[in-house]
């Protein structure tokens, strides 16, 4: 069992970037807007909350500055996509390629610098328990954070009057903005939040799950929140456990040597890619499903004049 219980906390690491990244997606894509620059903002995050970590000693700081990055490199999509009415595909590849380079330019010189790992949230009498008590109450706050996030998107898009007005610009922005509401405000503010969402992600890559800068960290981790926010057909819930799902497999490579299956390291690598793979050719053969839940509008272009 304790086994088994380290394998469950090492999963439960893996997933949290995804679920910060995929979450902040899902509220985009809910809007009409599909970004796919996910990536760049994750490794945006990644360098600039080690950075300001290392430089200030504050891993709040750290935190919050990751979050700020992916903001801004998320308004710089908003900028060109809802303002200038850029290719949202285009716009999105070019962000990934843009923080992808920013991100390795700005951490050239803190590659191999060692940081000190997020503490753990220590609760007296629960996180001494044996076996729950690292599973359930021995992790850092961001571990804690994105999960609390899942309930919060929920009942952001299905109870606030502000989520339920993100919805309907997502399936119909003509017609909500006939409404009189803000079709071009509502996006802006949900792309920033993914965006902050995504550095959120990379922020915990950098100072939890492997506290230091490396360039390319991410190793795709963009791509499978992208293919999450699918697979989950834009249900939070649904999202939640392919994160652990996809986070499970991650931590399979490390372990399926161990027991002694003499299988290419090349291979063990490709995994979580492999899955996603799968998993969305087993999408598009339910497609009518995908189309069902998919918001109307994604990836359209609002002209407001119209």
């Amino acid at each position: 069992m304790e086994t088994v219980a380290a394998v469950l906390i090492t999963i439960i690491g893996a997933a949290t970037p995804l679920v910060f990244a995929a979450t902040g997606e899902l509220v985009v894509e809910k809007s009409g807007v599909l970004n796919l620059g996910v990536e760049g903002m994750m490794l945006l995050g990644a360098v600039a909350a080690f950075a300001v970590t290392l430089i200030s000693g504050s891993a709040t700081l750290g935190i919050l500055a990751g979050a700020a990055a992916g903001a801004a490199l998320a308004l710089v999509f908003a900028l060109l996509t809802l303002t200038l009415l850029a290719n949202q595909v285009a716009s999105g590849l070019a962000l990934t390629i843009f923080g992808v380079g920013v991100s390795a330019l700005v951490g050239r010189s803190f590659v191999g610098v060692p940081l000190q790992r997020l503490p753990q949230l220590d609760l007296p009498g629960l996180s001494d328990l044996p076996i729950l008590g690292p599973l359930l109450f021995g992790h850092d706050a961001l571990v804690y954070l994105s999960i609390l996030a899942i309930p919060a998107t929920i009942w952001f898009l299905e109870r606030s009057r502000a989520g339920l007005v993100l919805r309907a610009i997502g399936e119909n922005h003509s017609a909500a903005h006939a409404l009189g509401h803000p079709v071009i405000r509502v996006r802006y503010l949900a792309v920033m939040f993914g965006g902050a969402m995504a550095g959120l992600g990379g922020a915990y890559l950098s100072l939890a799950y492997t506290p230091m800068w490396a360039e390319n960290m991410t190793a795709g981790r963009g791509w499978i929140a992208l293919a999450l926010v699918v697979f989950a057909t834009w249900q939070p819930g649904r999202m939640l456990l392919g994160a652990y799902l996809f986070g499970g497999i991650t931590v399979a490579q490390l372990h399926i040597q161990g027991f002694g299956f003499d299988i290419p390291s090349q291979f063990l690598s490709m995994l979580p890619y492999l899955a996603t793979i799968v998993v969305l050719v087993a999408i598009s053969a339910d497609g009518a499903r995908a189309r069902l839940n998919a918001p109307a509008s994604l990836g359209r272009i609002f002209y407001p004049a119209a």
